[in-house]
C-alpha cells in the first residue's frame, strides 16, 4: 500500500470535528468520488471524529490518499486517542449501543459506510479506528 498524500488533524475541541469533516470533504471532492460514497465516507468521519472527542478525550485524525499497488486509488481515515479505550469492542459496534446520549450508531453505522473497517482498543489504553473507501473502478 502506497501513502500518496496525509494530512494530520488534531481533534481537542469541538471545532476541531468540522475541521476534519471540511478537509475530508475537500479530499473526496478531489478524487471525485460519487456523490452517494462522498456522503457516506464524510458521515462516517464526522462519527469518528465526534467519538474521538467525546469518549477518547481527544486525539488525531490521518486523512491519507492510497494507492493498493494496482492503481486503484482510495481514501484512509485513521482515528487514534489515548483515552479510557473501549472494554468489549464486538458490543460496541451492535447497533443501538451507547455509553454517552448518541443513538448508538457511530461506529457500527461508520463500519457498513466504508469499504474497510479495523477497530483496535483495549480498556485503559485508548482506541485506534481506521477505515478506507476505495474509488470504484470505471
Amino acid at each position: 500500500m502506497l501513502v500518496k498524500s496525509q494530512e494530520d488533524r488534531p481533534i481537542c475541541k469541538e471545532d476541531d470535528i468540522s475541521i476534519v469533516r471540511s478537509s475530508v470533504k475537500r479530499v473526496v471532492a478531489l478524487l471525485n468520488f460519487s456523490l452517494v460514497n462522498q456522503t457516506k465516507i464524510i458521515t462516517a468521519a464526522s462519527e469518528l471524529a465526534r467519538n474521538t472527542l467525546e469518549h477518547g478525550k481527544g486525539g488525531h485524525a490521518l486523512i491519507q490518499i492510497i494507492d493498493d499497488g494496482t492503481g486503484r486509488i482510495g481514501l484512509r481515515m485513521i482515528f487514534e486517542d489515548t483515552g479510557p479505550g473501549i472494554p468489549d469492542t464486538d458490543r460496541a459496534l451492535e447497533d443501538g449501543f451507547t455509553t454517552g446520549n448518541g443513538m448508538g450508531l457511530g461506529l457500527g453505522g461508520a463500519r457498513r459506510l466504508m469499504d474497510e473497517f479495523q477497530l483496535e482498543s483495549h480498556a485503559g489504553s485508548g482506541t485506534k479506528v481506521s477505515i478506507t473507501k476505495w474509488q470504484e473502478r470505471l
